[in-house]
């Protein structure tokens, strides 16, 4: 009886000694990924020449506000801040973002050294395309925003600008930078997360919460909730809107076939 108890005892040593290694791995992995964005950060908004030149969150920048440039500088535009620290904190905006983007492969890549030593072997085949694919869906979703929304939307805004004439001011747009920089990043983020759709079902699939023909049925919730979010993470334009719902649709669409496809060799 003794001899039992004593090997009980050892085992959940061992158990809690199990956990706390893992809990101190995870631990590391993250202050890896933390150090890693802080030091992004630093180096994006340092000025390394000094003030007279760009840093990396300037580069940054002028790459994000160049479809406006496009549209203004034809009409002698300009863009503007309006309060002193305004400038500053934008710059603190543009590095953050740019940290964030660097550091969010490297965060994956954690996460799947972290997981997969608990993983078989066929497990890791089946997980790996999905840490893949997340960060390729993403940048497609940010560079979907960057190519084909933005100008269409900037363009729709900017025809709202009147001449005016006798008896009436001309109304000319003159964006503030932290404005037009927060708009850029949540469209952004709206699209890269959305373009995320089919890893999330396709996962769910794979772990059996869900399935092709659940999905299917669910297929008119799928499309109202695609309005609503884009309603919800767009500017007020139908434009953006559209172009939001529309490609959401799309995937989620493709999201059922390819789980058709991934469960029938399965059940065979």
């Amino acid at each position: 009886m003794a001899e039992i108890q004593e090997n009980e005892t050892v085992g959940n040593q061992e158990g809690e000694m199990g956990i706390i290694e893992h809990l101190t791995e995870l631990r590391n992995r993250i202050g890896i990924v933390f150090a890693c964005f802080i030091a992004m950060f630093i180096i994006s908004i340092v000025r390394p020449f000094g003030a007279g030149t760009q840093s990396i969150a300037d580069i940054v920048y002028v790459f994000l506000q160049a479809p406006l440039a496009d549209v203004l500088l034809e009409r002698g535009g300009r863009m503007i801040f309006t309060g002193l620290h305004e400038g500053f904190f934008t710059q603190i905006k543009v590095a953050f973002f740019t940290s964030l983007c660097i550091t969010f492969p490297l965060l994956l890549a954690q996460i799947w050294k972290f997981v997969a030593p608990a993983l078989y072997q066929n497990e890791k085949g089946a997980f790996l395309p999905f840490l893949v694919a997340t960060p390729v869906l993403f940048i497609m979703g940010a560079m979907m925003v960057y190519y084909l929304v933005i100008p269409l939307a900037w363009q729709f805004f900017i025809s709202f600008e009147t001449i005016g004439g006798t008896g009436a001011l001309p109304i000319e747009v003159e964006p503030r930078i932290s404005e037009y920089l927060s708009l850029v990043m949540r469209l952004m983020f709206a699209f890269g997360l959305s373009f995320e759709l089919p890893v999330i079902l396709l996962l769910l699939v794979k772990a059996g919460l869900a399935t092709p023909d659940g999905l299917a049925s669910k297929r008119k919730f799928a499309i109202l909730f695609a309005f609503v979010a884009a309603a919800i993470l767009t500017p007020p334009d139908v434009i953006s809107q559209v172009l939001l719902a529309v490609p959401v649709i799309v995937l989620y669409e493709l999201s059922i076939i390819a789980a058709r496809m991934m469960v029938k060799p399965e059940a065979d």
